[in-house]
């Protein structure tokens, strides 16, 4: 009897497990999408929807992190203006445009190093004040060194990391990076005993540190990371828009944090993985990119996206708590 229960448990943590959810539902939006619009199936419709949005996905990577360790970082859109910013002043000021892209992802590194710094080492200081604070100093920054102006003019090559393709394909350069990127995350966050560590203080941080977890050391990394990737993100934004300015990424990090909760990534720790998050990545562009095909108002895109979010966030609970209600009926019988 234990050994049928055990083997009906895998069978439904295969069938439910979160990245086929994901799966289904990019394919049956899909299917949807495509029939609503002849223009949806076009490969080269599609490898440009995708690449306008993967500005969002190099942050999503290390916020999928934050959140499995059980914190939280909303300072990083304001982070990605602060190193636009930086990076344009620095390449008006005379610096070529290598030094300032360098300038952009060191600042981006620098404000992720002092939030984990706070974070890390000053008991009783949570995440969410530290980096709540950061948002309004961070992009309150930027404002004082570029006021309500914008800066343009970089050179003509840098456009390409936003817009080009490789060779002579019509595969998006940006997407290539974020593959690359996304692949580095996984491997590190799955299989490598750093990860493993992650994972053990999103469980259960006391536990972590009275193991040997350097908890402190992993938060201040954790959080490093996601500071320099959003300032990875900052070159390829203005790259994108072609110019900076302090108001850019405004409201990226809760969509951002929303795209990782989709992924999978439990907001309370301990739970979630890289794939899920680049699927859900999937999932939320082919559903705008479908929704504008059709002309679907902003306002409408908005409510159905969060329909959409709160229901696949529901459905695997509800069908875990019918699991769970009928295994305690075959074990009472």
């Amino acid at each position: 009897m234990k050994r049928q229960n055990s083997l009906s448990d895998r069978r439904a943590n295969i069938t439910f497990k979160w990245e086929w959810l994901l799966v289904i539902l990019i394919i049956g939006i899909s299917i949807v999408n495509g029939r609503l619009s002849s223009h949806f199936w076009s490969y080269t419709g599609i490898m440009d929807a995708l690449s306008v949005f993967l500005e969002k996905g190099f942050m999503v990577l290390p916020m999928a992190l934050v959140l499995i360790i059980g914190d939280i970082d909303i300072s990083v859109a304001s982070i990605v203006a602060l190193s636009s910013v930086l990076m344009a002043m620095s390449y008006k000021a005379g610096l070529s445009m290598v030094v300032a892209i360098l300038v952009a992802l060191a600042t981006g590194a620098g404000c992720g190093y002092f939030n984990g710094l706070l974070i890390s080492r000053i008991p009783g200081l949570s995440a969410i004040i530290v980096t709540l604070a950061g948002s309004s100093i961070y992009r309150g920054i930027a404002y004082i060194l570029l006021g309500d102006q914008a800066i343009g003019g970089f050179p003509s090559w840098y456009s390409y990391l936003a817009w080009g393709y490789i060779g002579g394909t019509h595969i998006p350069f940006i997407i290539v990076m974020f593959v690359g990127c996304a692949i580095v995350y996984g491997l590190l966050l799955h299989r490598t005993a750093w990860g493993r560590k992650v994972y053990a203080m999103g469980i259960n941080p006391v536990a972590a540190r009275f193991s040997g977890v350097p908890v402190a050391k992993i938060k201040q990394i954790i959080f490093t990371l996601n500071g320099l990737m959003a300032g990875v993100a900052a070159v390829f934004l203005t790259s994108k828009l072609g110019s900076s300015r302090p108001n850019i990424a405004t409201g990226y990090e809760l969509e951002v944090i929303a795209i990782a909760v989709l992924g999978g990534v439990s907001p309370s720790g301990g739970k979630g993985g890289i794939l899920g998050v680049c699927l859900s990545l999937i999932l939320m562009r082919l559903l705008r990119y479908g929704m504008g095909l059709i002309n679907v108002p902003g306002q409408v895109m908005m409510v159905i996206i969060g329909i959409v979010l709160v229901g696949v966030v529901m459905l695997p609970n509800i069908f875990g708590a019918r699991r769970g209600r009928k295994r305690r009926l075959k074990e009472a019988q």
